[in-house]
């Protein structure tokens, strides 16, 4: 599972991951968000969800229920906790908006969903997951450091040498 805050580089590593290793790759605001911003129906959502969740092999990027995250915790053999200063994920996601606007394509997300429409919403929501969200998934990692693996990456620079480890190399 790969999980932390918005604009942090998680759906850009979600797609490496799954390529890297042939694995299914669900996107949960893809499935959360419908065609203009349409809010999928809950009960809906969550068997969407737990349908994925029910299979051998998957990869899920992005939150859902609480529950539901610690539903896939307990399932997952690799937690990727994306947990960038608060202040990367400003700058990144302002860069993402700033992008959008120049009509660039995005990487990811729900279809049909301009960004645009949902800036100050986004700023919003990155705050409060910082402020309310984060404390529960710091706890959530650190509970299952000894157990599973666990890759708790703190800065871009980190990102980046998880990213590039995952490059296959060279013939010599």
């Amino acid at each position: 599972m790969v999980i932390g805050n918005g604009g942090g580089g998680k759906t850009t590593l979600a797609y490496k991951l799954a390529k890297t290793y042939d694995l299914p790759l669900t996107e949960i605001d893809a499935l959360q968000f419908q065609a203009g911003w349409v809010r999928t129906p809950e009960t809906e959502l969550r068997q969407s969800i737990q349908t994925v969740q029910d299979t051998e092999r998957w990869l899920i990027d992005g939150f859902g229920s609480w529950d539901q995250i610690e539903a896939r915790a307990q399932l997952a053999d690799t937690i990727i906790f994306v947990d960038h200063p608060i202040w990367v994920h400003f700058w990144w996601a302002c860069e993402r908006q700033i992008a959008a606007a120049l009509g660039q394509e995005r990487l990811g997300g729900p279809a049909d969903c301009d960004l645009r429409e949902v800036t100050k919403l986004m700023f919003e929501t990155l705050w409060r997951v910082h402020e309310e969200l984060r404390p529960k998934l710091v706890n959530l990692v650190e509970r299952y450091q000894s157990s599973k693996r666990v890759i708790w990456i703190k800065s871009p620079e980190e990102l980046d040498g998880y990213l590039f480890s995952l490059e296959p190399s060279l013939p010599k």
